[in-house]
């Protein structure tokens, strides 16, 4: 079990913020919550986190309403950074810390172990307000992982971050999971979220219009990429089989066929064209699957 978001209504006067928004998270799993802009995500988030009411629904962990206890137990990560700028990495983090109920000593060794976790050992005596916006950014992950929580609530995690610590946040977030712990965490970054997750739950106007597999969601699409590579210069050549143009070039062909199509027939009207090196036939990406709900 874990937490579970059901049928969560929030309205801000006219402004409709939630509109049936459900999202599961069990423990030991990985969800990317994603939605476009003013979809909800973050209200949701702070529901979850008791920082806002609802005007409905329910929000429960391991079956129980989400009460002050459980909400201890919740690593938070906001969009908006709430760091103290002034105060040294080592002794924001410990200071975190001690507002979570660690003893002095405890704190301070989970400080430096956080600290050294997320590649920051030698800025720790550094200024908040001296550090680039992507280490900020690791500080907040080091005070939402003090206390050892077992949900984490990220708000655009990988905002800011150079590939080098997206990939040590992913590291780090993958060993959370590992552990038992439950994460959900909204992204723009579609493209990542392909590679980093499994699963995803997507709202659209505060309401939840998929969740499941990133597979399978990418399956349902009733199109299919086709990318051909040629021996030598792209043929001027338009398959009877595709949906749209196709997009040639230099040796690349790309384009769209219906899910329905045999890639057999596909490749054989190809060869007829010219010599072909490679072929992939494959489900449109996320980000063309999330464009496709967002519009409907």
């Amino acid at each position: 079990m874990g937490l579970s978001v059901q049928g969560l209504r929030k309205r801000f006067g006219d402004v409709v913020a939630l509109d049936g928004c459900n999202l599961i998270v069990d423990r030991g799993q990985l969800i990317g919550f994603l939605g476009p802009n003013g979809a909800g995500k973050t209200t949701t988030m702070r529901a979850i986190l008791g920082l806002l009411s609802v005007d409905s629904g329910t929000i429960t962990w391991d079956g129980e309403p989400m009460g002050i206890e459980h909400r201890r137990r919740v690593g938070y990560l906001p969009q908006e950074r709430g760091l103290y700028q002034r105060m040294t990495l080592r002794s924001h983090v410990t200071y975190i810390g001690r507002l979570a109920g660690l003893d002095p000593s405890e704190a301070q060794r989970r400080a430096d172990h956080w600290i050294e976790r997320v590649g920051l050992t030698e800025r720790h005596n550094d200024r908040v307000q001296d550090l680039s916006v992507g280490n900020q950014q690791r500080v907040q992950l080091a005070v939402a992982l003090i206390h050892e929580p077992e949900l984490l609530v990220l708000d655009e995690p990988f905002a800011g971050l150079d590939p080098v610590a997206v990939a040590s946040l992913s590291e780090i977030l993958l060993a959370q999971v590992a552990a038992g712990r439950a994460v959900v965490f909204s992204s723009h970054q579609l493209d990542l979220v392909q590679d980093f997750c499994r699963q995803v739950t997507i709202l659209v106007h505060g309401r939840t219009v998929a969740s499941g597999q990133v597979d399978d969601l990418r399956d349902a699409s009733p199109r299919r990429r086709v990318r051909i590579r040629w021996a030598g210069e792209a043929p001027d050549w338009v398959p009877s089989e595709a949906l749209q143009g196709v997009n040639h070039d230099r040796n690349i062909s790309r384009f769209e066929v219906a899910a329905g199509t045999d890639p057999t027939v596909t490749i054989a009207e190809a060869a007829t064209q010219a010599r072909i090196v490679a072929v992939t036939f494959e489900p449109p990406p996320l980000d063309s699957v999330f464009l496709d709900l967002v519009s409907a």
